[in-house]
């Protein structure tokens, strides 16, 4: 697997930088907070499989941490991936996380933008796209888009409710519950309200189509998740 050294500012995907204790932590908190995330990853390699039965090139957006890789690197033999995040930390821990998949991993440090230009066969984009600000959203969506060859199936997946009140506020709460943040649950909710760029459902759907992806369909529900598959 080859590691990028790139270290480029564009703010087309705005991820926090994580720190190695941050990334130490990363698989356990995220399997914990993320409602039925291993069935997700199974979800998408289906999509995916449906599209690319055999050999094939996998964009990854946002692959710090490594756990989609694995999980669908286990799934399919056949495919490659190129997975691309700004924290080198946690490029560091995909690194160990895919394990013997390494020689099909390709990890480079950067944004969107300048990610390779493919053409990919098939892209995924889990737990990302809510560090993305809204008026951002959409041109990192257009960079995917273009880097995937007609037809190409995209799975995303990311917190995403309704944004009116009470509902907004409403839904903080329950994420926050189900994450287990007790013992700091009101800077939880504040973090969540402002740091976070999360959009409703039906503003998410109308953002996959205006980016040029088509028959955008809800696949995945859990809690303030939902991922859908949409094609290119």
């Amino acid at each position: 697997m080859t590691l990028s050294n790139e270290k480029l500012g564009s703010p087309a995907l705005d991820k926090p930088a994580f720190t190695a204790a941050h990334a130490s932590s990363y698989v356990d908190g995220t399997l914990k907070k993320v409602p039925g995330l291993a069935s997700l990853h199974r979800m998408a390699a289906m999509l995916i499989a449906e599209r690319v039965p055999g050999a094939g090139r996998v964009l990854v957006l946002g692959a710090g941490g490594g756990l989609e890789l694995k999980a669908l690197a286990d799934e399919n033999p056949h495919w490659n991936f190129y997975g691309i995040d700004p924290s080198a930390d946690m490029l560091l821990l995909a690194q160990e996380i895919v394990g013997p998949h390494r020689p099909r991993v390709q990890l480079h440090e950067g944004y969107i933008d300048t990610a390779e230009e493919g053409p990919f066969d098939a892209a995924v984009c889990f737990l990302t796209l809510h560090f993305v600000a809204r008026d951002q959203r959409l041109e990192t969506l257009q960079q995917l888009r273009r880097r995937l060859v007609p037809g190409a199936p995209f799975v995303v997946a990311h917190i995403s409710f309704s944004q009116g009140e009470p509902e907004r506020s409403m839904w903080i709460a329950r994420h926050v519950a189900f994450g287990g943040a007790s013992g700091n649950a009101e800077s939880a909710r504040q973090a969540i309200a402002t740091k976070l760029s999360i959009l409703s459902p039906e503003e998410d759907e109308s953002l996959l189509r205006e980016a040029g992806f088509s028959d955008v369909s809800l696949i995945y529900a859990g809690l303030t998740f939902r991922g859908w598959v949409a094609y290119a």
